[in-house]
């Protein structure tokens, strides 16, 4: 019998139906054979986290009917591989748990290996609209019906029935957001402009996770651009958040746009765009705006920002050379020696 050496090699020694999901930058799904580079060193993560790899494993093992759901933060280095102690750690846990028989497992093993994750340090709990689209994605690919809140969500965002939108789950926006289809974005988009603040919001929180059809970015940028107006930072973001997922000429028109007007290039935008819509900054020219932008808001958080954009493999080199070639009298070249200078001090 052949050692187990890594998740990958669990998960297909035990014949376990799985499906992986990023639950980093966006919620979406992981091949088994991206987790399987990573472990064996083979390239970086795609999708670093806060110096994690973060991942939902949804499976089924053993007798168990229900899946069993894995949120799993397995640390990065600086290069964005894996750090595998941590990994090494779980790993033999879970084997003592389980034994050597790892092919034949029965009901109470299944919960057995659920239960590993009580008070396991590579456990995080993600945030609730992270929860809501996973469970939504989840369903959705494992041909299952949506949730009980589906259809009152439907009445209301396309403007069919007039509800309480308080009465709206976020489970109901989640399934919406995953399984809608052109008309039916078609429909939301005109539907837009006289959402509550409070559903818009929650919506957002749904729509950054998925592919955003043209007439809904086009709608979801002018109530972004009335919540700017209106000095409503939270609103303006979270539109700026949801079309991310839109094709690359719609989002980085207006990306472009707001990066050329430094009164909206504050913290939270900078945030949202770095979070949301790193595949735009993958610019020739507007990923050196961005950094700058960064360097000059002296609210953010410019290492940081920096940091966990190099993480990500196809923005490293750009960043670092966008970095290294910065002017001494730039915002990002004073923004660097003034770091130096901290460095030097605490030293």
């Amino acid at each position: 019998m052949q050692p187990i050496h890594s998740l990958h090699d669990f998960f297909v020694r035990t014949g376990a139906e799985l499906r992986l999901y990023h639950l980093g930058r966006r919620v979406e799904p992981c091949d088994l054979a991206t987790l399987a580079a990573l472990e064996h060193d083979a390239q970086p993560w795609p999708q670093p986290w806060q110096g994690t790899a973060r991942l939902a494993m949804v499976f089924r093992i053993g007798e168990l009917t229900d899946p069993l759901i894995w949120f799993l933060a397995l640390p990065l280095d600086e290069q964005g591989r894996l750090d595998p102690a941590p990994r090494d750690a779980f790993l033999q846990r879970l084997l003592e748990t389980l034994g050597r028989n790892v092919q034949g497992l029965g009901r109470e093993d299944g919960e057995a290996v659920d239960n590993l994750m009580k008070d396991n340090p590579l456990a995080f709990t993600p945030a609730l609209p992270f929860q809501a689209v996973l469970h939504a994605r989840a369903n959705r690919d494992l041909g299952l019906p949506a949730s009980q809140h589906l259809e009152p969500a439907e009445a209301y965002l396309e403007g069919q029935q007039e509800l309480d939108w308080r009465a709206l789950g976020l489970q109901g926006l989640a399934d919406f957001a995953v399984r809608m289809d052109v008309a039916q974005a078609a429909r939301l988009a005109e539907r837009l402009p006289s959402l509550p603040d409070e559903v818009l919001a929650s919506l957002c929180y749904c729509l950054e996770h998925v592919a955003v059809p043209g007439v809904l970015a086009e709608a979801l940028r002018a109530r972004g651009e009335a919540a700017a107006r209106a000095g409503d930072v939270e609103g303006f973001c979270a539109c700026v958040r949801a079309v991310a997922g839109a094709e690359p000429d719609l989002a980085g028109d207006w990306f472009d746009a707001l990066l050329a007007d430094p009164d909206a290039c504050g913290p939270d935008l900078l945030a949202a765009m770095a979070a949301r819509g790193w595949r735009h900054l993958e610019h020739g020219e507007r990923l050196p705006h961005f950094l700058t932008r960064l360097a000059e808001s002296p609210q953010a958080d410019f290492t940081a920002v920096a940091r966990d954009l190099a993480l990500i493999p196809r923005l490293r080199l750009p960043v670092l050379m966008t970095l290294r070639e910065a002017a001494p009298d730039s915002a990002i070249g004073c923004r660097l020696a003034g770091l130096s200078r901290r460095g030097s001090h605490e030293e």
